[in-house]
Formats: structure tokens, C-alpha cells, sequence
């Protein structure tokens, strides 16, 4: 009893401390864990990924280059109009990570009043932020590209849906929170596209540029992107559809593991061997890429290179305002909302980039569409290189505790 009197006493001091001086509740030995061991924390295939990553793009551009029929050996098998290759790797790339997300609990999750905060944070960066701060980036860099310019603020309406579900598990954010957040903003992707892409292309910069979209042309590429799927090998809108297989397949496994064997099993035994297919399925997909457009990128290098430019300064510019707005309000007094560092990372990565309908609407040889298919190709560096910064602050950064929830022991042994 009296060693129970002395946790107690011990366990208040913090919270007086946050009376008198107004900030939120932190705990120093569990919000910030030394730099080593957060990278220790990383399993052997998150710790390899990024120097796998630098090799198999490397790899991919070489392959690009000098095996000139790669094209046509990627586009011999076709699965509904797309390679089989990119098909391949998408799923086996988001299988795995969907298979983690513990879908028992998201009825909890919207029961809470921050979801609807976050989702609103979400929206605020993915959909006003974000395509303001592409359009004032691309004008800036690029005044005398104006086709490369209309590439490159197409590619900026676009949200992604995949490879940022490898961010988010690589920097240990929050996987159910990123699950929520990447099938709404892939709902608003088919809604919102067409009528952004005309403002902003149009309204905005068609005038000056004499480079204008018709809606009709965009809201059919849109709709042949999102539902049949045809003509295009590389329209990352195309993802929403190859989303609905990985996160059918995730669910089913989750639960088929856990119904016949337990939980405990699921989690500790098989969600262990069959993690490494995502770090595994990303590169598969990196090679592809790379491999596709290498030729391209050789043969276009000085546009390409200015091109870097404002996709690098955006990622870097939306990461870190997201990042910072997620930590500032995580230290605000009497917070009653989850603004940790699994949230900032979720809020941070979500800004990663999409192709979208480019290649559809200009043809796959065009300036717009070469410019559009460069957004991966340079987010696959960028967002790596971003992860390791987060996990760098979250070891040096003092972080709110997440307050953990209780779930029913119950919930917990039962499908």
C-alpha cells in the first residue's frame, strides 16, 4: 500500500506541473526515446530499405536505358488496360500494411471527437494548401515551361493513395488513422479532380500560358481512371481502384488468420513473416517505374532537372508545415485530442503526391504527361529521406503521451 501511495504521488507530479505552467502532459522517458533506439525499434527491412531504394532506382534508370524494349516486355500482359507489372505491385506492396490495420477498432476511432479534427486538418492541407502552394511553386520555377508547368500543377490536385501507407508504417505513425485518411481523400480525388485541374490550369494560368483543358476531356479521363481503368499505364488515380483489392484481401486475411488461429498468433507469428512482402513490393514497384521512364528522363534531362525543383521545395514545404502544426497544437494547454507523434506523421505524409489524368488527356509522349509521371519519381527520395527526419524528431522532440485506450478484453480474443 505504501508503494502504491508513492506511485501515486510521483505519477502527479507532472500533471501539477501542467497546471503551473500551462502546457500539455509529457512524459520525458516514454515521449523522448533516445535516437538509437527508435532506429533500433525498425525491423532489419525498414533499416535496408532506403539504401535498397537508392540502388533499385539506380537499377531501374540503367534498365530504362539500355534495354529499349522494356516498354513493350512491361506492357505485354495487361490486366483491364494496365501492366500486370504495376498491378503487381501495388497490391503486394499495400497488402501487407492493410492486413496490420486493426479494423476492430475503428468504430471506436469515429466514436471520438478528434477524427473529425484530424479528417478537417486533412482536408485543410490535401485540398486548399496543398494545390495553392503547387500552383505558386510551379509558376515561380518553371514561367517559360508552360506545358511542363501544366504537367506538373495536374500532378499537384492528385492525392496519393499507396506509397504512403509504406511512409506512414516505416515512420511508425498511426496505421488506422492513415487507412481513414487515404480512403476519404480517395473519395474526394474522384470528386474534386476535374473541377480543380480546370481552375487552376485555366482560370489560373490558361489565360497567359495559351495551354487550356477542356472540362469535358478532363472529367472523361477522370471517369475512364476511376472506373474503367483503360489507356493509361501509369494514372495514379488508377490506384483507387487497386486500393478496393489490397484492402479486401487485408481485411480477409486479418480476420481468417485470427478466426482460426487467435489473435495472439496473428500478431506475434504471421503478421511478422508476411510484413517484409510491403519494403518488398515497394521496390518491385520503384524498379518498374524507374525502368519505364528512365529513357525518358535521359532524353529530357534539362527540363526534368527544373522540374525537380518545386516538386522537392513542395514536399518539403507541406511535410514540414503539417509536421509542425500537428506538434504546436500537441503542446497546447488542456488538449483533449490525440496530436502526437504517430498523428503528425500521418497528417505529414498525407501530402504525397499523385500522377493523375495526364497521360489520358495529353497522350503519354507529351510534355504534361512527362512532367506528371517525374511527381513519383522524386517522391520516392524525398519521402524516404522525410521518414528518417521524423524519426529523428521523434527522438529528439518532446512529444504529448498518448493516452491509450481500452478496448474490451473481449474485443481483443474475439473476431
Amino acid at each position: 500500500m505504501e508503494r502504491q501511495g508513492t506511485d501515486v504521488e510521483k505519477s502527479a507530479t507532472p500533471s501539477q506541473c501542467d497546471q503551473s505552467c500551462g502546457g500539455p502532459k509529457l512524459d520525458p522517458s516514454t515521449t523522448t526515446p533516445s535516437t538509437a533506439n527508435v532506429f533500433k525499434s525498425l525491423s532489419i527491412f525498414d533499416r535496408l530499405l532506403s539504401p535498397a531504394i537508392l540502388v533499385t532506382m539506380i537499377a531501374g534508370v540503367l534498365i530504362g536505358v539500355y534495354v529499349p524494349t522494356v516498354q513493350d516486355a512491361f506492357n505485354t500482359a495487361r490486366f483491364d488496360g494496365v501492366s500486370a507489372a504495376i498491378v503487381i505491385g501495388l497490391i503486394a506492396m499495400m497488402w501487407p500494411v492493410l492486413t496490420k490495420v486493426q479494423y476492430e477498432k475503428i468504430p471506436q476511432i469515429f466514436r471520438s471527437s478528434g477524427i473529425w479534427t484530424h479528417i478537417g486538418i486533412s482536408m485543410l492541407f490535401n485540398w486548399v494548401i496543398g494545390p495553392l502552394i503547387m500552383v505558386g511553386l510551379a509558376w515561380a520555377t518553371l514561367p517559360d515551361l508552360p506545358t511542363y508547368r501544366t504537367g506538373l500543377i495536374m500532378v499537384g490536385m492528385a492525392r496519393c493513395i499507396a506509397m504512403v501507407l509504406i511512409w506512414c508504417h516505416i515512420a511508425q505513425g498511426d496505421g488506422n488513422y492513415c487507412a481513414i485518411l487515404v480512403v476519404i481523400n480517395s473519395v474526394l480525388q474522384m470528386i474534386l479532380y476535374s473541377p480543380y485541374t480546370l481552375l487552376f490550369v485555366n482560370v489560373v494560368g490558361g489565360r497567359k500560358s495559351g495551354v487550356r483543358l477542356d472540362y469535358g476531356d478532363v472529367a472523361i479521363s477522370v471517369l475512364i481512371v476511376s472506373l474503367r481503368h483503360c489507356v493509361c499505364f501509369w494514372r495514379r488515380a488508377h490506384e483507387i481502384k487497386y486500393l478496393g483489392i489490397p484492402l479486401v484481401a487485408g481485411v480477409v486475411t486479418r480476420y481468417l488468420v485470427w478466426y482460426l488461429t487467435s489473435k495472439k498468433f496473428l500478431e506475434e507469428r504471421f503478421l511478422p513473416l508476411f510484413g517484409p512482402l510491403a519494403p518488398l513490393g515497394l521496390l518491385y514497384t520503384i524498379l518498374v517505374m524507374f525502368a519505364y521512364q528512365g529513357h525518358h528522363i535521359v532524353q529530357n534531362i534539362g527540363p526534368v532537372f527544373r522540374v525537380f525543383v518545386p516538386l522537392i521545395l513542395y514536399f518539403v514545404i507541406v511535410w514540414s508545415s503539417a509536421f509542425a502544426l500537428i506538434y504546436w497544437l500537441g503542446r497546447r494547454k488542456r488538449n483533449t485530442i490525440d496530436f502526437g507523434y504517430e498523428m503528425a506523421v500521418v497528417q505529414a505524409l498525407l501530402q504525397e503526391l499523385a500522377i493523375a489524368v495526364s497521360i489520358a488527356t495529353y497522350g503519354v509522349g507529351s510534355d504534361e504527361a512527362l512532367a506528371a509521371t517525374i511527381g513519383p519519381l522524386v517522391e520516392v527520395p524525398v519521402l524516404v529521406a522525410l521518414t528518417w527526419v521524423a524519426l529523428y524528431l521523434k527522438a529528439k522532440l518532446a512529444w504529448p503521451a498518448k493516452e491509450a485506450s481500452a478496448p474490451s478484453s473481449e474485443a481483443d480474443t474475439k473476431v
